[in-house]
């Protein structure tokens, strides 16, 4: 953990800035924002026009002057000014109020595993920007295996999936520390990319932006298995002539196209297998794998990771809020950390 128990104790408000929402957890309220992690702007007077749901709708239907940005990515802030402005309307005049009436805010954030210096520092500023006096960063591995209710701070194996937007972390957790882990440039946003890329090439047809994630749905039928309807009806835009055109699509040829980002991700949690003392390998083999974060809910992805590692694989009942919960109960101190007596020196 990279803060001790005690310092997150001190912390009044959490926050998971994700590649697609952002979430805010306050001490003793609860979750009080999860929105998508989108703001749309001007670029005329440079005014912030909507943030959250609303500004996500207005993606490619919004006119020259009015650009849909997304100030987080791959979990690391790239636009600190613009993830201020978007923190402090999701938050609300109401609330903001309210955390300014604390002498010494202090705020939590997840961090991805491995993230660079510069990275953590960009978070850091943008919540300084919003009056924190001090933020604990914490491992959102960490975070999110709190959240799922694992046995973090115990002597015993724990392996945990967080199926990101941008990214896929996974790794190996032993008394509440990080043993081994990977991270996989291949996240929900990837498998979107193969969806339109296969129906680019094999269809010509090209999709609007907002019906990705429901097609990626629709197409699977009962997941990444063939159960499930043989061909799917898609509408989208013919790429030669412009006009609209509807396709019978093979949702066989579909699925195929998503093992190839899927297979990136096998490879981490292979990797991580290697790496890891095979005392703790013999404890996976019963515990097997937590899924978090919210392309954990792809249909099928769960059984696909239980055919290519033999090991029981389970989702976590909230997986999309994992990592802000987990942030939430070490702020509110129901975590206890595992006290190991020193053993008294013989006379």
């Amino acid at each position: 953990m990279t803060v001790s128990l005690e310092q997150l104790r001190r912390c009044h408000v959490a926050v998971d800035l994700g590649a697609a929402r952002t979430r805010v957890f306050v001490k003793g309220v609860g979750l009080v924002v999860d929105e998508p992690s989108v703001a749309a702007v001007n670029t005329r007077t440079g005014a912030l026009i909507a943030v959250g749901e609303f500004a996500e709708k207005m993606t490619g239907r919004t006119p020259d002057y009015i650009r849909v940005v997304r100030p987080v990515s791959g979990g690391s802030v790239v636009d600190i000014d613009m993830a201020q402005r978007m923190l402090r309307h999701l938050l609300g005049e109401k609330l903001r109020r309210q955390l300014r009436r604390k002498p010494m805010l202090r705020a939590a954030a997840c961090t991805p595993h491995d993230s660079d210096p510069l990275a953590q520092r960009a978070t850091v500023e943008t919540l300084v920007g919003l009056g924190a006096r001090r933020v604990e960063l914490v491992d959102t591995l960490i975070a999110a295996a709190v959240g799922s209710g694992l046995p973090v701070e115990q002597p015993t194996a724990t392996m945990i999936l967080v199926c990101g937007a941008a990214t896929t972390q996974v790794a190996v957790l032993s008394l509440g520390a990080i043993v081994t882990a990977e991270r996989v440039p291949v996240g929900g946003n990837a498998i979107d990319h193969a969806v339109i890329q296969y129906l680019r090439h094999q269809h010509e047809l090209m999709l609007p932006s907002q019906s990705v994630r429901p097609l990626q749905l629709a197409l699977h039928g009962n997941g990444l298995t063939p159960h499930g309807p043989a061909s799917t009806e898609i509408h989208g835009r013919d790429v030669a002539t412009g006009l609209a055109r509807s396709v019978l699509v093979d949702t066989a040829a579909v699925r195929q196209a998503l093992h190839t980002p899927l297979t990136a991700v096998l490879d981490g949690i292979g990797k991580v297998l290697r790496d890891c003392p095979p005392d703790l390998v013999a404890d996976l083999v019963d515990r097997g794998i937590m899924m978090v974060g919210g392309s954990a809910l792809l249909p099928g992805l769960d059984q696909m990771l239980r055919d290519a590692t033999g090991m029981p694989v389970q989702i976590a009942e909230r997986p999309d809020i994992c990592a802000v919960l987990g942030l939430g109960a070490m702020l509110e101190g129901r975590i206890q950390p595992l006290t190991l007596n020193p053993l008294a020196e013989a006379e």
